[in-house]
């Protein structure tokens, strides 16, 4: 019987022990892995929260070129960013791109027709929502995930408009190093499964696929759009057998063999153990009744299994069944208030990693709802090969908590009361000196400072740098919301400020929504990173009653040493670098320099310049001629506005169109090119040189005056011969009755329509839609390139299979080579124009050009 007995117990205890390291390793196992999950969720969805910002700018400029989109997207990639690059697709079209170097390859991508980027990318614009693809094999080379956010930006009576795609790639090996995947002493074999999100379900794509076969541990990985399951075991497998097995089987061998000792000791030590039991039980319950009277409760927490063990008094604290069965540690986490359970957490492992005490307070939430404050205290113990335990005690100390919460209460009563007194003092002259919306001291507070620095920076070597700070877009928020909402966006913009600033820096409101900061001894560096942050902050969305309210600010920074006195220069340098910022787009900012005043007066001078020169008649209209595709006869001609500057030569629009536009005289310039055009063409058609007809340039301005029809009309333009190209067609996307009032009248006159600049981003599939002209023209950035570049080609033939199937002729610009115009033809291109067939000239030289056929001696 004693060996029957003694074989039993000895499998049943090597089982159990097998099961407890087995839980132990698996433990252990997913202990790490769930490092590694937590790891790559934070870096995935970390990297792609940064890019969000990025999207949130786009909505609000829609219209950026790449110059703004590398800027902004530059912040994406500073530091240790995992992002690899960040290109935007408008009209789901890849034509924005950072960093440009490495990525040419990507430029282009189409992703309405290349399988493999595109079904993400039309996923995420028909689900509105952050779709995470990957990994990917890049076309400029190498791995990567890619996150695409669709862009929907307000169009038309404030719906949703469908602006493109922006993609930020995740770079695969950088995110696998950052999240410890690579990390050779992680002592684990690991798969990932889930390509493109899809889960458990999904395509392996990290790992071997043995792993998965050996009985692995798992965890979701929850990314954007989906999740993936990571599986892990240990390098080696998993252990055939425990710590201590054959010490364990060599003690049941001997106790076996030993057998008929142990049963003639025991007969005699019978006695004795019973007599060691009753003094035993006497001192139990001894502990027993002392505890039941201090509401003290014992637990016994098991670690190697997470087994806890509680008396009867714990279950009263915690307001639970005795009858509940065996408990573990989530029903002692599940019991404490969620605001305590971090730190309690923390205490707990921190005493379990030194195997020191343990000692906590905490909340805990019994099943009534009711909260306790409980004190514990613990020890770690292990007798020998045991399993590893915290042993301890809880008791109830809320009374002690509450009444100390009182006693708190009342101090901070007799304190506030005695603050009364000196705010009443101090509120009076804060009034005086602050604004009374925003609580920012005002202009009268900004002049002491100033004046309070002119005496002081000079003596001291100092120097104080001030950000002059206006509102973009505020005028619009009180038109339409009403002065309430403008008066509360004012407060929103105080707060920013005042949060971004230092503590020695000064913030005043200075007029309507115009504020200053005055900073010292802040050199430029650190000037323009205080501007970059209030540009950015501004810009996020602020809410009034529901709307959505989204402004802007530009800044002009001056900069005084106080040699000269600190006072009303630096607030009109500072004036002056704000209109500069204004003018050149606002939401930026700008430092006041030697260099800005110069420009200034440089473009003062310029523009008296033009003022001058249009009223001398030195704009005058230079011709480049156009060519059938298909017999290279002259099919037309575009009139462009050229200044005959009196000591600079023929000057180009490039270096006087900005100006003229602040001047508001391009409509004038417009007007002098087209009748100088006309008086050109019907020199022509006198002298027979078969010319069809001229186009000219019209500025989406001048399509707003309202007495464009009336001027056309005395011009008694002939039919068919003229045409308006449209060089801002972009606004007619959302134009207002007036213009299209034009356009139609346009069209009755007999004068044709044509859209230029086609496929840059200044003209849209709506413009022809609603336009519906004669001709439209390829853009030169899109012909250059179809020598070399097959895709090129593709996007070039598909611009003018769109123009053919709307009856539209289709016009190159920028026909450089014969090898373009072998290409052009071969496409289906209708016109061609470019410097193959010669330059912009004047009406004399064109006449010459047209008489002696140089363009196809050229050709």
């Amino acid at each position: 019987m004693a060996v029957a007995v003694i074989t039993v117990c000895a499998v049943f205890a090597d089982h159990q022990n097998r099961l407890v390291s087995d839980l132990a390793a698996r433990a252990d196992v997913l202990a790490r892995v769930n490092l590694v999950r937590a790891k790559l969720e934070g870096n995935i969805n970390g990297t792609l929260h940064l890019v969000r910002g990025l999207v949130a700018t786009i909505v609000t400029e829609p219209y950026m070129g790449q110059q703004r989109f590398a800027a902004l997207a530059s912040s994406v990639l500073s530091g240790d960013s995992l992002v690899r690059n960040v290109g935007g697709a408008p009209d789901l079209v890849v034509s924005l791109m950072y960093p440009m170097q490495g990525n040419e390859k990507a430029m282009g991508i189409d992703y309405r027709t290349d399988a493999v980027m595109g079904e993400t990318a039309l996923r995420a614009r028909n689900e509105r929502r952050l779709i995470l693809a990957g990994p990917i094999d890049l076309k400029q080379g190498g791995k990567g995930f890619i996150g695409r956010f669709p862009v929907f930006v307000k169009g038309a009576n404030d719906s949703d408009r469908f602006w493109g795609i922006v993609s930020a790639v995740i770079d695969v090996e950088r995110l696998y190093k950052a999240s410890g995947l690579l990390d050779p002493g992680l002592g684990l074999d690991i798969a990932i499964t889930g390509k493109d999100a899809t889960g458990v379900a999904g395509t392996r794509f990290f790992g071997d696929d043995n792993v998965a076969k050996n009985s692995p541990v798992t965890a979701d990985i929850l990314v954007p759009s989906g999740s993936w399951q990571i599986a892990a075991i240990p390098k080696n497998g998993w252990a055939s057998t425990y710590d201590g097995v054959w010490l364990l089987r060599a003690i049941m061998a001997a106790a076996a063999a030993a057998m008929v000792i142990p049963i003639l000791v025991a007969g005699r030590l019978a006695g004795e153990r019973q007599r060691t039991y009753s003094e035993l039980r006497r001192l139990s319950r001894r502990l027993e009744l002392a505890l039941e009277a201090s509401s003290i409760g014992v637990w016994e927490h098991d670690l190697a299994c997470n087994r806890l063990v509680w008396d009867d008094r714990l279950d009263e604290i915690y307001g639970i069944s005795s009858k509940g069965g065996s408990r573990g540690y989530q029903d002692w986490a599940g019991a404490i208030h969620p605001l305590d359970l971090a730190r309690a957490k923390k205490d707990f492992d921190g005493a379990v990693s030194t195997k020191g005490p343990y000692s906590s307070d905490y909340r805990i939430v019994r099943p009534d709802g009711e909260i306790r404050y409980l004190r514990t205290r613990a020890t770690y113990f292990q007798d020998g090969n045991d399993t590893p335990k915290m042993i301890g005690a809880e008791w109830d100390v809320t009374a002690d908590v509450l009444l100390n919460k009182d006693l708190e209460r009342a101090r901070q009563l007799s304190d506030s009361r005695n603050s009364e007194l000196e705010f009443a003092k101090s509120r009076i002259e804060h009034d005086a000196l602050h604004d009374s919306l925003t609580g920012l001291p005002n202009r009268r507070f900004l002049d002491e400072i100033l004046e309070k620095f002119a005496t002081t920076c000079g003596s001291n070597a100092q120097h104080i740098g001030l950000l002059h700070i206006d509102l973009d877009r505020f005028k619009q928020i009180n038109d339409t919301l009403g002065h309430a909402a403008g008066d509360a966006m004012l407060v929103h913009a105080a707060a920013v400020l005042k949060a971004n600033v230092g503590d020695q820096d000064f913030v005043a409101r200075v007029g309507g929504d115009e504020f200053v900061v005055v900073s010292r001894n802040c050199d430029d560096t650190q000037l323009s990173m205080l501007a970059e942050r209030i540009i950015a902050q501004m810009r996020l969305p602020a809410y009034y009653q529901g709307h959505q309210c989204r402004f802007g600010v530009s800044v002009g920074i001056a900069v005084d040493d106080g040699k000269n006195g600190v006072g009303g220069d630096i607030l009109v340098n500072a004036d002056i670098a704000l209109y500069r910022a204004k003018s050149n787009g606002r939401n930026r900012y700008e430092f006041f320099s030697d260099a800005l005043q110069k420009k200034i007066v440089s473009t003062k001078r310029i523009a008296d310049e033009i003022l001058g020169g249009l009223e001398r008649n030195e704009f005058v209209a230079y011709y480049q001629l156009q060519f059938d595709a298909k017999t290279l006869s002259i099919a037309g001609v575009e009139a462009l506005a050229r200044w005959r500057h009196p000591t600079k030569g023929i000057l180009t629009p490039d270096i006087f169109l900005n100006i003229a536009e602040e001047l508001n005289v391009v409509s004038i310039i417009d007007r002098t090119v087209l009748e100088q055009a006309l008086g050109d063409f019907d020199e022509w058609s006198a002298e027979k040189l078969n010319i069809p007809h001229v186009s000219v340039n019209v500025s989406a301005r001048r399509l707003q005056d309202e007495d464009l029809i009336k001027g056309l009309r005395d011009l008694n333009i002939k039919q068919g011969t003229v045409s308006f190209e449209l060089v801002e067609s972009i606004f007619l996307d959302e134009s207002d009755d007036l213009v299209t009032w034009n356009i139609d009248h346009i069209r009755q006159l007999g004068i044709d329509l044509e859209i230029d600049d086609f496929g840059t981003g200044h003209a849209s599939i709506v413009s022809l839609l609603k336009l519906q002209p004669r001709r439209l023209k390829i853009d030169r950035q899109l012909i250059s390139p179809i020598v070399e570049s097959e895709r090129q080609r593709q996007l070039v033939a598909s611009i003018i299979d769109i123009g053919r199937s709307l009856g539209i002729e289709v016009v190159a610009e920028g026909v450089e080579t014969m090898e373009h115009v072998r290409i052009l033809q071969t496409l289906g291109c209708d016109m061609l124009q470019g410097y193959v067939f010669g330059s912009a000239m004047d009406s004399k030289t064109l006449k010459a050009f047209v008489r002696s056929r140089q363009w196809r001696t050229s050709g």
